[in-house]
């Protein structure tokens, strides 16, 4: 891989996955994951060499969205149709209802703190709105905030004292403050586009926020206090969401609906959940 910092390669063939790509990760080893491989209901492993398949069936008719990576290694998935968080011990392939609120409309893209607590957003299309929900490490539910914009992507500041949220209609994103005991307050906004949407965004290790521009084909990098710093050109339109992974954690993948695929792209500093494993 070219080390060029920010110019965006084909990292997957085309049509891989379907158009319902998103939700990527990447566990201790460098391998990816992502939703919806081939078919929905799955979700697929690709090796840092671009090999992809089917990593594991998702029963009962649930379906993937955003997937995050715990202490233990245990992997965390959104299911947006069936309101669950799902927990997959990674060695035996075991998988669990971590935390089930019919309340939601759908979990959709999920954060992770450093203990474990998960945050969920929870847009609901067809009116533009949204909420944001807390999931303790326990699996019991907390409704952090309602009456938003359409909540898509989200995130948890390096140091566990920042909550981000986007919304993906309104073109905002949103910052709160971050109690240890996951509680927010102090609701400021950070930036707002005039045009296109967004969708997944993380954090690197100096607290930047990547965002995708759905739709314009662009992935934000934005600084902690709001500032444009760059954007990176895809070779596709729809970005879904992105995850930090690689040797060094300074490997950015990105999901593509409009292809079906993933892209990467070189950056400076390791994302913020490698740098945390690293920690550990």
């Amino acid at each position: 891989m070219s080390n060029e910092l920010y110019q965006s390669r084909v990292f997957t063939p085309p049509g891989l996955f379907t158009s319902g790509i998103e939700g990527p990760a990447c566990d201790g080893q460098g391998n990816l994951y992502a939703v919806n491989f081939e078919r929905r209901h799955t979700i697929g492993r690709v090796t840092p060499e671009g090999e992809g398949g089917v990593w594991i069936e998702l029963p009962n008719g649930s379906v993937g969205n955003g997937i995050r990576f715990g202490r233990d290694g245990d992997m965390f998935i959104a299911d947006y149709t069936n309101h669950n968080i799902l927990r997959v011990d990674m060695d035996r392939k075991e998988l669990t209802v971590h935390a089930h609120e019919p309340g939601m409309n759908q979990p959709n893209d999920i954060a992770i703190a450093d203990d474990d607590t998960i945050f969920a957003s929870d847009p609901n299309w067809k009116d533009s709105t949204g909420n944001i929900w807390r999931i303790a490490v326990d699996g019991k539910v907390t409704l952090l905030e309602s009456g938003m914009g359409t909540t898509n992507g989200i995130e948890v500041s390096p140091d566990n004292r920042s909550l981000y949220v986007n919304e993906t209609v309104q073109r905002r994103v949103w910052a709160y403050d971050l109690s240890p005991s996951g509680d927010v307050s102090g609701k400021r906004l950070l930036i707002e586009f005039p045009d296109f949407g967004m969708d997944g965004m993380r954090c690197d290790a100096d607290g930047n926020l990547y965002i995708t521009r759905f739709g314009k084909g662009t992935i934000a990098k934005v600084s902690p206090t709001g500032e444009l710093l760059l954007e990176i050109q895809l070779h596709a339109a729809n970005c879904t969401n992105l995850t930090f992974g690689g040797p060094d954690g300074r490997t950015c993948y990105v999901t593509l609906s409009d292809t079906g695929n993933i892209e990467c792209f070189r950056v400076e500093t390791p994302g913020r959940d490698w740098a945390m494993r690293q920690d550990r």
